[in-house]
């Protein structure tokens, strides 16, 4: 069955191909809300164009009010859960290719957004059509969540958790490959002055923030974890709320640290009168690498490429940070790194249709739960 499957998404790969193309020439950028459109016009666009070419392949759908969509498979109740976003950055400048153009050049298709998500999560819908082509009954239902605010808070997962319960487990096809098992924690600082305190705001990021080496060395905040790496710290730009000068920064924290024990260090740095808010903080996530999810995903990871799938960790912060149950898994392979919000963003068509063919593996083992034997 499994070859089966494979054959069956090479034979829909022009199909899915051109369907991503289309997907990616949406401009779906966050703008002003409008009614049952709560990130704006655009990425609503992008949604609803998705929903309607998964209704035209016979899938159930759901429009969950402009927040997500979902494309359901099988009957049940506990789902695996398969969620990418459909929401994207501004283009920016730098770009030789059309930003929203998807131009193809010598087997590569250049758009932003092609990666970070949107060719990512539609090589699961069809690698889900594949599957359901073959009428595959699964012990669990597949459900593919099509997000819209990943880029910009997860507000759409927060809105989708108070509608719909977690899935059993899954993954978010948004970091890279191998199969993630932790996440580091994320926590943004914002460090404010009023006008009284301009010369020791200018001094506090003189001092530290522009002197760290990534680190958090000026903090006494290096901190080194076996499995996830050093501490990295990240400074956004200065920026002014009202007559307040703002600036914020993050930290990518591993285990063993919390996100009070670093604002209770960043704290006994600040001089008198300057203020800080914690803006974001995502605990660390991790799985145990072999466990059913993981061991799952790595051996269908391991079927397609043939390559080393021992589980890894990232520094990045995808869905797995809010929803319950999933790792990151896909779609960068080993050695293509900056690539997502860059100017001309790709992902090479043999990339994608690879994807497809593990994401596809990887949906009949979950759904199956051990109860399919090859």
């Amino acid at each position: 069955m499994e070859e089966m499957l494979i054959q069956k998404i090479a034979c829909n790969a022009d199909d899915m191909i051109e369907s991503i193309k289309a997907i990616v020439r949406i401009p779906s950028v966050k703008s002003e809300p409008l009614p049952q459109m709560p990130y704006g016009k655009a990425i609503h666009e992008a949604l609803i164009a998705v929903l309607a070419l998964a209704q035209e392949m016979g899938f159930e759908t759901e429009n969950v009010d402009g927040h997500m969509g979902i494309v359901k498979y099988g009957e049940g109740k506990d789902y695996i859960g398969i969620i990418g976003h459909l929401d994207v950055v501004e283009a920016g400048d730098g770009w030789k290719h059309a930003p929203f153009g998807a131009e193809e050049e010598k087997g590569r298709i250049y758009g932003r957004g092609i990666l970070d998500n949107k060719g990512a999560i539609l090589s699961c819908l069809y690698a889900l059509y594949a599957i359901k082509q073959l009428h595959i009954t699964l012990q669990h239902p597949i459900w593919i969540l099509f997000g819209t605010d990943e880029e910009s808070g997860f507000h759409d997962l927060q809105y989708y958790l108070r509608k719909h319960q977690p899935p059993i487990m899954g993954f978010t096809p948004d970091c890279k490959y191998p199969v993630v098992y932790g996440e580091r924690g994320r926590c943004t600082l914002q460090v404010s002055a009023d006008p009284a305190h301009y010369d020791a705001f200018c001094t506090f990021v003189n001092a530290y923030l522009q002197q760290d080496n990534g680190m958090g060395k000026c903090f006494d905040l290096e901190i080194e974890d076996q499995e996830f790496g050093k501490m990295q710290l990240s400074r956004g730009k200065l920026h002014r709320e009202g007559e307040k000068l703002c600036v914020a920064f993050t930290f990518a924290y591993p285990f063993g640290i919390d996100a009070e024990t670093i604002m209770r260090q960043v704290r006994s740095f600040l001089p008198d009168g300057l203020m800080m808010q914690c803006l974001i903080n995502w605990k660390p996530v991790r799985f145990a690498k072999d466990g059913f999810l993981c061991r799952t995903l790595q051996s269908a990871y391991e079927k397609i490429t043939g390559a080393d799938g021992t589980p890894v960790t990232t520094s990045g912060g995808t869905y797995a940070k809010l929803m319950p149950h999933i790792v990151p898994f896909g779609p960068s392979f080993p050695g293509q790194k900056g690539i997502a919000h860059l100017p001309d963003e790709w992902m090479d068509k043999e990339d994608l249709i690879k994807n497809a063919m593990i994401y596809g593996i990887s949906m009949l083992r979950l759904g199956s739960e051990g109860t399919y034997e090859e």
